[in-house]
Protein backbone atom coordinates (compact mmCIF):
# COMPACT_ATOMS: atom_id res chain seq x y z
CA UNK A 1 0.00 0.00 0.00
CA UNK A 2 2.72 2.12 1.03
CA UNK A 3 4.44 1.86 -2.54
CA UNK A 4 0.96 2.74 -4.36
CA UNK A 5 0.96 5.64 -2.61
CA UNK A 6 4.25 6.88 -3.47
CA UNK A 7 4.33 5.25 -7.25
CA UNK A 8 1.25 8.13 -6.81
CA UNK A 9 2.88 10.80 -5.62
CA UNK A 10 5.62 10.24 -7.87
CA UNK A 11 3.16 10.57 -10.94
CA UNK A 12 1.75 13.50 -9.53
CA UNK A 13 4.55 15.50 -9.33
CA UNK A 14 6.10 14.52 -12.43
CA UNK A 15 2.56 16.31 -13.64
CA UNK A 16 3.21 19.35 -11.71
CA UNK A 17 6.67 19.24 -12.70
CA UNK A 18 5.71 19.49 -16.34
CA UNK A 19 2.88 21.90 -16.11
CA UNK A 20 5.40 24.31 -14.55
CA UNK A 21 8.42 23.76 -17.09
CA UNK A 22 5.45 24.38 -19.85
CA UNK A 23 4.09 27.34 -18.10
CA UNK A 24 8.07 29.14 -17.73
CA UNK A 25 8.82 28.49 -21.54
CA UNK A 26 5.55 29.77 -22.31
CA UNK A 27 6.42 33.06 -20.28
CA UNK A 28 10.10 32.72 -21.34
CA UNK A 29 9.14 32.89 -25.01
CA UNK A 30 6.23 36.04 -24.43
CA UNK A 31 9.16 38.74 -24.89
CA UNK A 32 9.47 37.64 -28.34
CA UNK A 33 6.57 37.36 -29.49
CA UNK A 34 6.19 41.11 -30.57
CA UNK A 35 2.39 41.80 -28.94
CA UNK A 36 0.76 43.78 -31.71
CA UNK A 37 2.83 42.69 -34.36
CA UNK A 38 3.21 40.67 -37.24
CA UNK A 39 5.17 37.26 -36.89
CA UNK A 40 6.89 36.80 -39.85
CA UNK A 41 4.73 35.58 -42.70
CA UNK A 42 1.74 38.06 -41.85
CA UNK A 43 2.05 41.12 -43.52
CA UNK A 44 2.60 44.69 -42.36
CA UNK A 45 -1.03 46.40 -42.78
CA UNK A 46 -1.04 49.52 -45.01
CA UNK A 47 -3.10 52.68 -43.18
CA UNK A 48 -3.58 56.09 -44.89
CA UNK A 49 -0.99 58.04 -45.90
CA UNK A 50 -2.71 61.65 -44.61
CA UNK A 51 -2.58 64.93 -46.09
CA UNK A 52 0.43 65.90 -44.87
CA UNK A 53 3.44 63.97 -46.22
CA UNK A 54 5.58 66.02 -48.05
CA UNK A 55 8.49 64.34 -50.79
CA UNK A 56 12.04 64.91 -50.68
CA UNK A 57 12.84 64.74 -46.68
CA UNK A 58 16.59 65.05 -45.58
CA UNK A 59 18.26 61.96 -44.77
CA UNK A 60 18.44 61.60 -40.93
CA UNK A 61 18.25 59.49 -38.25
CA UNK A 62 17.58 62.14 -35.18
CA UNK A 63 14.16 63.97 -35.50
CA UNK A 64 14.38 65.45 -31.97
CA UNK A 65 14.56 69.02 -31.33
CA UNK A 66 16.03 70.06 -27.89
CA UNK A 67 13.21 73.48 -27.65
CA UNK A 68 9.82 70.28 -27.42
CA UNK A 69 7.99 69.94 -24.39
CA UNK A 70 7.39 66.17 -25.85
CA UNK A 71 9.65 63.71 -24.21
CA UNK A 72 12.36 61.59 -26.32
CA UNK A 73 11.75 58.31 -27.87
CA UNK A 74 14.07 56.13 -29.55
CA UNK A 75 12.11 53.78 -32.22
CA UNK A 76 13.89 51.20 -33.88
CA UNK A 77 13.12 47.77 -35.25
CA UNK A 78 13.39 45.53 -38.23
CA UNK A 79 12.44 45.33 -42.14
CA UNK A 80 12.01 41.70 -43.00
CA UNK A 81 10.04 39.21 -45.38
CA UNK A 82 7.52 36.96 -44.79
CA UNK A 83 10.25 34.32 -44.79
CA UNK A 84 11.95 36.85 -41.86
CA UNK A 85 14.92 37.40 -44.08
CA UNK A 86 16.42 40.88 -43.49
CA UNK A 87 15.56 43.44 -45.87
CA UNK A 88 19.43 45.71 -46.39
CA UNK A 89 18.47 48.75 -48.19
CA UNK A 90 14.84 49.48 -47.47
CA UNK A 91 14.20 53.30 -47.07
CA UNK A 92 11.72 54.69 -44.22
CA UNK A 93 10.45 57.97 -44.60
CA UNK A 94 9.13 59.13 -41.06
CA UNK A 95 7.03 61.93 -40.60
CA UNK A 96 4.62 63.44 -37.34
CA UNK A 97 3.27 66.22 -35.82
CA UNK A 98 5.46 68.39 -33.48
CA UNK A 99 4.27 68.51 -29.94
CA UNK A 100 1.10 71.10 -30.50
CA UNK A 101 0.38 68.70 -33.22
CA UNK A 102 0.95 70.68 -35.69
CA UNK A 103 2.60 69.46 -39.48
CA UNK A 104 5.65 71.17 -40.97
CA UNK A 105 4.73 72.02 -44.77
CA UNK A 106 6.87 74.85 -45.00
CA UNK A 107 10.39 72.53 -44.14
CA UNK A 108 11.28 69.43 -42.86
CA UNK A 109 10.45 69.61 -39.12
CA UNK A 110 9.61 66.27 -37.49
CA UNK A 111 10.53 64.61 -40.96
CA UNK A 112 13.02 62.43 -42.23
CA UNK A 113 14.52 58.99 -44.13
CA UNK A 114 16.29 56.10 -42.23
CA UNK A 115 17.86 53.45 -44.31
CA UNK A 116 17.88 49.53 -43.10
CA UNK A 117 21.38 47.97 -42.75
CA UNK A 118 22.52 44.87 -43.80
CA UNK A 119 20.64 43.31 -41.05
CA UNK A 120 17.69 44.88 -41.70
CA UNK A 121 17.68 47.30 -38.53
CA UNK A 122 16.47 50.80 -38.66
CA UNK A 123 16.63 53.89 -35.74
CA UNK A 124 15.04 56.39 -35.43
CA UNK A 125 15.48 59.49 -32.41
CA UNK A 126 12.44 61.93 -32.24
CA UNK A 127 9.84 63.47 -29.90
CA UNK A 128 6.77 61.70 -28.69
CA UNK A 129 4.43 62.87 -31.13
CA UNK A 130 1.02 63.86 -29.51
CA UNK A 131 -2.79 63.13 -30.08
CA UNK A 132 -4.23 65.75 -31.84
CA UNK A 133 -7.76 66.94 -33.15
CA UNK A 134 -9.61 63.47 -32.36
CA UNK A 135 -6.77 61.39 -33.32
CA UNK A 136 -4.29 59.12 -31.67
CA UNK A 137 -0.77 59.53 -31.21
CA UNK A 138 0.72 58.06 -34.22
CA UNK A 139 4.06 58.41 -36.82
CA UNK A 140 3.77 58.33 -40.50
CA UNK A 141 5.98 55.72 -42.50
CA UNK A 142 6.66 55.04 -46.13
CA UNK A 143 8.59 52.21 -46.99
CA UNK A 144 10.78 51.70 -50.10
CA UNK A 145 13.35 50.09 -52.17
CA UNK A 146 14.96 52.55 -54.30
CA UNK A 147 12.47 52.41 -57.37
CA UNK A 148 10.34 50.01 -55.75
CA UNK A 149 6.48 49.63 -54.53
CA UNK A 150 5.66 51.76 -51.77
CA UNK A 151 4.19 50.39 -48.16
CA UNK A 152 2.52 53.77 -46.43
CA UNK A 153 1.53 52.73 -43.51
CA UNK A 154 1.59 54.58 -39.39
CA UNK A 155 2.59 53.16 -35.92
CA UNK A 156 0.51 53.65 -32.75
CA UNK A 157 1.11 53.64 -29.30
CA UNK A 158 0.32 50.96 -26.44
CA UNK A 159 -3.45 52.36 -24.84
CA UNK A 160 -4.06 54.81 -27.50
CA UNK A 161 -4.65 53.46 -31.05
CA UNK A 162 -8.30 53.72 -30.41
CA UNK A 163 -9.64 52.52 -34.14
CA UNK A 164 -6.29 52.03 -34.85
CA UNK A 165 -5.06 48.24 -36.77
CA UNK A 166 -3.59 46.44 -33.27
CA UNK A 167 -0.97 44.88 -35.76
CA UNK A 168 0.60 48.27 -35.76
CA UNK A 169 0.61 49.47 -32.37
CA UNK A 170 4.38 49.45 -31.07
CA UNK A 171 6.21 47.76 -28.17
CA UNK A 172 7.06 51.00 -25.76
CA UNK A 173 9.07 50.59 -22.78
CA UNK A 174 9.45 53.80 -20.61
CA UNK A 175 12.52 55.11 -18.98
CA UNK A 176 15.13 57.83 -17.53
CA UNK A 177 15.99 59.22 -20.14
CA UNK A 178 12.79 58.94 -22.43
CA UNK A 179 10.99 56.19 -24.17
CA UNK A 180 11.86 53.34 -26.47
CA UNK A 181 9.71 51.90 -28.95
CA UNK A 182 10.03 48.55 -31.32
CA UNK A 183 8.27 47.68 -34.22
CA UNK A 184 9.38 44.96 -37.00
CA UNK A 185 7.70 45.55 -40.47
CA UNK A 186 7.17 42.35 -42.26
CA UNK A 187 7.24 42.68 -46.27
CA UNK A 188 5.00 40.15 -48.10
CA UNK A 189 5.91 40.90 -51.42
CA UNK A 190 9.35 42.61 -51.98
CA UNK A 191 9.34 46.25 -52.32
CA UNK A 192 10.91 45.79 -56.10
CA UNK A 193 9.38 47.01 -58.76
Amino acid sequence: MLYSIIGLEETTMDLVNARRRALLAAALAMPFAASGQSGCGAATPQDMEGPFYKPGAPLRANLAEAGSTAGRMLLTGFVRSAECKPLAGVSLDFWHADDKGEYDNSGYRYRGIVSTDSQGRYRLETNLPPPYMGRPRHIHVRLQRLGGRVLTTQLYFPGEARGANSALVVKMERRADGRTASYDFVISSPLNP
